[in-house]
């Protein structure tokens, strides 16, 4: 570069006391005067005296050297500014006295010669400046400027602080020199120019509006420069620059000044959505977090690219946006469903197996999106549960409406509540997914609901199936039971056959509850005292029959997938107490038992054991003691609550 551009005057303007290279000339004829009207230029300096000098160029020649020796003029001219610095500062030591000059020097310097090293201390800074300025466009050449720039600049530097530790000396005008300061302000004014330049990256067409544009526009940019810096610009500093730092933190300033005045309050939502996944997503980690450039950049220390002043009210308002959107979408889905149940639309009939409902997917979709979205517009995923939260408020509305459609009796009914169920599940999954993302108390209430709404839908066919099967109940535990055994089975198989239609793992849970149900209602209506087992004979035919009715009940149950095997045990294990004849064989059983059941009381002992006639008052009392004093002695290997959904009458009047 032959001259200063008009761009380069602009960006040089300020270097030292808010004066441009050309207005630097002296205006003082006194030597006595020399600090009054000349301006300070400031060139750091790097090498001592004694000390070799960093080499910055292949061709830089050793001044010490006998056999070749270039002038300052032509060390300027072929831009070898580092070599050009050393000769200033040899020059200026000489002068003014400094170190091992001063012995040799009268105290005085020529006003001629002080001019002149002024002047040509202009010359020099002139070269670096404009070596600086063009580093981020500069070729294989120019870089070799640079380089040579960036080394005169630590010269001077060096040069200042030498002057300062200097007892007594009388600095040259110009000194300190803050080249390194200057250098920093320049590569200041250097971003800020092509920010304000920066041109349309390819694509920006398809961004919608300009405030999309602009932002993209800077940010590549940055990230652009960046790059280039990474790449080449920081092979022509020395390491102590940090360069790709200063770099770094300029640009960070320049991209944050710009889209602070962007963001407003009045901002549109698409707008302010792009702005902030600038701000907490593309920025930190397409840009900061890029493989070229993070281990160059220090991220954390760059602090926020906007205050939390000028974050909140956007992200508030983003927030607010996705948080009606998600609303609305949740509950146009619903009323989509509830028309569909009230206008006696059958579901859809998956692959001719089972009804399904669309609720399901079409609000975690639209949750899910927006938790996907929020997450990345926010980086933050804790900063989306104001969204999310929106979930315990749609179940329950959606366990109201599905509450007071079941109470209706329609044709499409059955199909509705089965279609449902597997939608319940699909939301059960979703809500145990989202994980530590809900609040603990929301995600409870949400879980509680849906249990609910589970626990009514399921009871719906349950409730079908124990009501056919009331007569068949009543006979269990009467001697019409001792003298045939529970005739239900073949009827409850068919009315598990009967339940068709539903999703397999709502069918499996169904079948499972049913399970618990018929096993609960066995053992209540035998723990009823309607029966007396007068003698051993009876007690083993009874136990007999429990055993048979037991394997019948497994077959059905295990043939339906039933996944509560451990119901498979209670009544063979209850017919053992019945054939034991022995009052200490059977308190050991009742003690086993109670290990396997932990939630079996004294009262469904005494139960249990009223059915054995042969047995005293005073024997089921000992036996009931001995319960109380071993029980916690023996521990429990059982998990499963069984007897307490069974619920005894009279027995004070056994004890």
């Amino acid at each position: 570069m032959d001259g200063l551009s008009a761009e380069g005057t602009t960006a040089l303007q300020g270097l030292e006391n808010g004066a441009t290279v050309s207005e630097v000339s002296p205006t003082t004829t006194s030597v006595g005067n020399r600090k009054q009207g000349k301006h300070k230029i400031k060139i750091p300096g790097f090498v001592k005296r004694g000390m070799k000098s960093p080499k910055a160029d292949t061709n830089t020649v050793d001044a010490a050297s006998p056999t070749v020796l270039f002038s300052f003029e032509e060390n300027l001219r072929q831009k070898r500014l580092c070599e050009a610095s050393q000769q200033l500062i040899a020059r200026e030591d000489h002068l003014f006295g400094r170190g091992e000059a001063r012995e040799h020097a009268n105290g005085e310097c020529g006003e001629s010669e002080e001019d002149e090293l002024q002047r040509d201390y202009e010359a020099l800074l002139v070269q670096v400046w404009l070596a600086v300025e063009a580093s981020l466009g500069a070729g294989p050449g120019e870089r070799e400027t640079l380089r040579s720039a960036a080394l005169c600049i630590l010269q001077e530097e060096e040069q200042d602080r030498r002057w300062q530790e200097e007892p007594g000396a009388e600095l040259p005008l110009w000194r300190p020199r803050h080249c390194r300061r200057n250098h920093d302000d320049l590569l200041r004014k250097v971003v800020e120019e092509r920010m304000d330049n920066a041109e349309d990256p390819n694509g920006a067409e398809k961004l919608a509006t300009p405030l999309k544009k602009e932002i993209c526009k800077l940010g590549k940019q940055v990230k652009e420069d960046l790059l280039k810096v990474a790449r080449e610009v920081k092979a022509c500093y020395p390491e102590e620059f940090g360069v790709c730092k200063v770099y770094a933190w300029l640009y960070h300033q320049a991209f944050s000044g710009r889209l602070a005045k962007m963001a407003k309050p009045d901002l549109d939502i698409n707008d302010t959505s792009y702005l902030l996944g600038w701000v907490y997503t593309y920025y930190p980690k397409e840009v900061l977090k890029h493989k070229e450039l993070e281990k160059d950049i220090d991220g954390e220390a760059l602090g926020p690219l906007l205050p939390e002043d000028v974050l909140c009210p956007l992200e508030d308002q983003y927030l607010s946006h996705k948080e009606s959107q998600v609303k609305e979408w949740m509950s146009k889905a619903l009323r989509k469903e509830e028309d569909e149940w009230r206008g006696g639309s059958l579901p859809e009939l998956i692959m001719d197996q089972y009804y399904f409902s669309a609720i399901a997917i079409d609000v975690i979709q639209a949750v899910d999106g927006v938790l996907k979205e929020a997450v990345t517009i926010l980086g933050d995923i804790s900063k989306a549960q104001r969204i999310i939260c929106q979930l315990e408020t749609f179940f329950i509305s959606y366990r109201r409406t599905f509450e007071e459609f079941m109470k209706g009796k329609r044709r499409n009914t059955e199909a509705v509540i089965k279609a449902n169920l597997a939608s319940i599940e699909q939301f059960k999954e979703f809500v145990e997914k989202l994980g530590d993302t809900l609040p603990k108390d929301t995600k409870k209430n949400c879980q509680s609901i849906l249990s609910s709404m589970e626990d009514i839908a399921y009871g719906y066919f349950s409730n079908i199936i124990h009501e056919n099967l009331k007569t068949q109940y009543r006979q269990l535990g009467t001697a019409a039971w001792l003298s045939g055994g529970f005739q239900a089975v073949d009827e409850l198989e068919r009315h598990i056959q009967d339940c068709q239609e539903l999703k397999p793992t709502c069918k499996q849970e169904l079948v499972s509850r049913i399970h618990t149900q018929v096993m609960v209602e066995y053992v209540k209506r035998l723990m009823k005292r309607k029966l007396k087992l007068k003698d051993r004979e009876q007690q083993e035919a009874a136990a007999s029959l429990l055993c048979e009715d037991s394997r019948r009940l497994r077959t059905v149950f295990t043939d339906a997938g039933s996944e509560e095997v451990w119901l498979h045990e209670i009544l063979p294990k209850i017919a053992e107490v019945l054939k034991l004849q022995d009052p200490g064989a059977i308190q050991l059983e009742v003690v086993t038992l109670a290990r396997d059941y932990p939630d079996l009381s004294k009262d469904h002992i005494s139960a249990l054991l009223h059915l054995k006639s042969n047995l005293s008052s005073a024997q089921i009392k000992r036996i009931n003691q001995s319960l109380v004093e071993n029980r916690g002695s023996v521990g429990s290997l059982g998990t499963h609550s069984f007897f307490s959904s069974i619920h005894v009458k009279w027995t004070t009047k056994i004890m």
